[in-house]
């Protein structure tokens, strides 16, 4: 086939995709295909729009590195993170509701013990972690793994330093106990803007909106048998909560603060001076697959 133009080309890039030898690879092509080209007949782009757009992905990719993932903050402002989330978790009720996983999450963060100061910095407001994993029938689980990590009271993440992974700082590894409790110290994160010196923060600002997050707790939550759970816990009050630039606020996941000063806190656990307490408890579903 030849002469193609506006009516005709998208059926005959179609038609040289029928020799695909992996199904999903042809339907992912396929879709791929006609929604790209409707968007481009949608639009009607100049040469020269359609060259920046290339230019943006290049230097979207540009600033990729081991430390920040630029694609990552694209697919979340443009809200296709929570929906591709939305999709592969569809749990049953009681399950505690996911949200983006973020750039910034770190494998190799350290191992800690229940009870440990996870700041290592310790500058900022003192704040007491405290929750349970359970299943969603409420029987707790024992050795469930928690990855925690969050922003200093500044707004910023130990990566986003200059330092990098040399000095990873409130973020780590804990394991619950034999009735499924967890409980740290760290230090109270601030509301921050995601990384805008790129060509994502170029784009919100031509978008007319601002680049921040609302104050919140990442956790990563897994034991074996169970779905794995990737949420935050948000801050209750933060003026971001309604704006959050990355779509990943829900209701279910807005805890309150609540200050505590010298005594004992609610799970039992001596504190001493005023201490921020944030209160969160997790219900795995179980596998099905």
């Amino acid at each position: 086939m030849r002469n193609f133009n506006e009516d005709n080309i998208t059926d005959a890039v179609l038609a040289r995709l029928s020799g695909c030898r992996d199904d999903r690879t042809k339907q992912i092509s396929e879709a791929l295909v006609r929604h790209l080209h409707a968007f481009v007949k949608e639009i009607e782009p100049t040469e020269a729009e359609w060259a920046s757009a290339i230019s943006f992905l290049t230097n979207t990719g540009h600033m990729c590195s081991d430390t920040r993932q630029e694609f990552i903050l694209l697919s979340d402002t443009l809200g296709v993170s929570m929906l591709v989330d939305a999709i592969n978790h569809r749990f049953p009720g009681g399950a505690t509701e996911t949200t983006v996983l973020g750039p910034f999450y770190v494998e190799e963060a350290q191992d800690f013990k229940l009870g440990d100061n996870i700041a290592l910095s310790q500058d900022g407001e003192p704040m007491l972690v405290e929750g349970t994993v359970r299943d969603t029938a409420g029987k707790p689980i024992e050795g469930a793994l928690i990855e925690t990590w969050h922003a200093d009271h500044h707004g910023f993440y130990d990566v986003q330093q200059t330092t990098g992974k040399s000095a990873l700082d409130m973020r780590a590894r804990l394991r619950t106990d034999a009735e499924g409790r967890f409980w740290y110290h760290s230090v109270v994160p601030a509301a921050y803007p995601i990384p805008n010196d790129g060509p994502v923060g170029k784009m919100l600002d031509a978008q007319g909106r601002h680049p921040f997050r609302p104050a919140h707790v990442h956790f990563k939550v897994s034991a074996p048998g169970f779905e794995t759970i990737v949420t935050h816990v948000f801050l209750d009050g933060d003026e971001y909560l309604d704006s959050d630039v990355v779509f990943g606020v829900k209701d279910a996941l807005i805890t309150p603060l609540k200050k505590i000063s010298d005594g004992v806190s609610p799970a039992g656990h001596e504190v001493s001076g005023p201490v921020a307490l944030l209160i969160y408890d997790f219900a795995l579903p179980t596998k099905t697959k």
